[in-house]
Order: C-alpha cells, then sequence, then structure tokens
C-alpha cells in the first residue's frame, strides 16, 4: 500500500510512448475516437504504480472506496493516425477532499503536436454506502505530492486550456 514519504519527490506527471494500432482505427485510418479512452486510461494505469507504487485495487480491497468518473471533456484537436507512435501524458491537475480532476494530453512521438486533450472528473466513492467518501489521509497525501501545484481550473476554460497548451505546448 501506498505510504507517503514526504522527503521524496514524486512525478507529478506520468508519460509514455505508444503505437496507434489498426484494429483501434476507423477506415481512415485515424484513431476512431472511443479509443483514444482506452489509450489514455491504460497509459495511466501503467504508469501509476511505477511511479507512486500504489496499485488502485489496494485502496479497493482496503478501503472498500474507489473513484468512479462523473463527466469527461474531450477535444480532438488532430488525429492520431495509424502505426503513429504518439506521447501519452496524465496529471492531477485538481483535486479537493472528494474530487479528483485528471489531465491527459496526446501529443506526436516528438512532443510537437497536440492531438487531443482530455479532462476526467472523477469522484471518490464508499462503495458499500454507495455515497460520496472524503479521501483518507494516505490518498490526500498521494494527491497532494502527485498533483500539478498551482493550477486553479476554475479560472481556466477547458477550451483556453487547450489554446495553452497547443500555443507553448507547456505543462505546468
Amino acid at each position: 500500500m501506498f505510504k507517503y514519504d514526504p522527503n521524496r519527490k514524486y512525478p507529478k506527471e506520468t508519460e509514455m510512448k505508444a503505437v496507434i494500432r489498426f484494429q483501434d482505427c476507423d477506415p481512415l485510418q485515424h484513431l476512431n475516437n472511443a479509443k483514444y479512452f482506452d489509450y489514455f486510461f491504460n497509459a495511466r494505469e501503467d504508469q501509476v504504480p511505477k511511479l507512486y507504487d500504489i496499485e488502485p485495487s489496494e485502496i479497493f480491497i482496503k478501503y472498500k472506496q474507489s473513484w468512479v468518473v462523473y463527466n469527461h471533456q474531450i477535444a480532438y484537436v488532430r488525429a492520431a493516425m495509424m502505426g503513429e507512435w504518439v506521447t501519452l501524458i496524465s496529471r492531477i491537475i485538481w483535486h479537493d477532499k472528494q474530487n479528483v480532476l485528471v489531465e491527459y494530453v496526446m501529443l506526436n512521438k516528438e512532443k510537437t503536436q497536440l492531438k487531443t486533450v482530455l479532462w476526467t472528473h472523477l469522484r471518490y466513492i464508499d462503495v458499500m454506502k454507495g455515497k460520496s467518501a472524503d479521501h483518507p489521509e494516505v490518498i490526500e497525501n498521494y494527491l497532494k505530492a502527485a498533483s500539478i501545484e498551482g493550477f486553479d481550473h476554475t479560472l481556466i476554460t477547458f477550451n483556453e486550456r487547450i489554446k495553452q497548451i497547443k500555443d507553448g505546448l507547456i505543462s505546468l
């Protein structure tokens, strides 16, 4: 189980490369819109245990709690093409006692061209009660250690953020 180490510097984002597979594409050789979610979520699921020493299944087993998605915002800026290598980045850009906002970005392999931006809003739920729950202290410590600091999603719209990323290809 994740144990917060105040002396450890935790990465603020995950990153990995992936190739766009034939079976995930439409007849025009574009990545199918629904498949972007699979690429983003699989990349994060592969990276989080390596970077943070935590398995989401451990949270469920220990606390009988988990996050559920309650909203997605996605922009398809430029198509990812069959056989293309892409860079997948994810980062927690905001959280409070019951919610998390994860930003996913897909770029070309060289990280010079924006493909897609996704914001996923998650709510922390007590599965046994079927109601929202506050993050336990160890989870709150993880969120603080892994989140981008100083980003306020209420001060920027999703479309403004897309422009910000596209114009500067910045990571906060």
